[in-house]
């Protein structure tokens, strides 16, 4: 199963508009199922996950174990994409000092 992770440092009140940018599994090439997992430093790390046109997660907590996800604990959420569909999570900072966040993406074949 192909899996993409990204650790970030986000700055105060900013967001990333994809952390998944240029990651060679950007871009879906068979109907799969993606499943976000990820985590945060700190209380405050809001994530959303969009493949192709769905919003699948929007702006949602995560949790604040400040280490890379664990599967099955850590993940947040699945859904289906098509090929030539984009994954796309999207971190955003809502505090007024930098977080760290971990998140991993899996994309397995359906």
């Amino acid at each position: 199963m192909p899996m993409m992770s990204d650790f970030q440092s986000i700055a105060a009140n900013t967001t990333i508009p994809n952390v998944l940018a240029g990651k060679s599994r950007e871009f879906i090439s068979e109907p799969s199922v993606v499943s976000l997992s990820a985590t945060g430093s700190a209380t405050g790390l809001l994530a959303t996950l969009i493949i192709g046109e769905e919003i699948v997660l929007d702006d949602q907590a995560i949790p604040l174990t400040n280490r890379f996800p664990i599967l099955p604990d850590d993940m947040l959420v699945s859904g289906g994409g098509f090929p030539g569909d984009r994954i796309v999570v999207r971190m955003r900072n809502s505090t007024g000092g930098a977080l760290n966040s971990w998140v991993r993406v899996d994309v397995e074949p359906a």
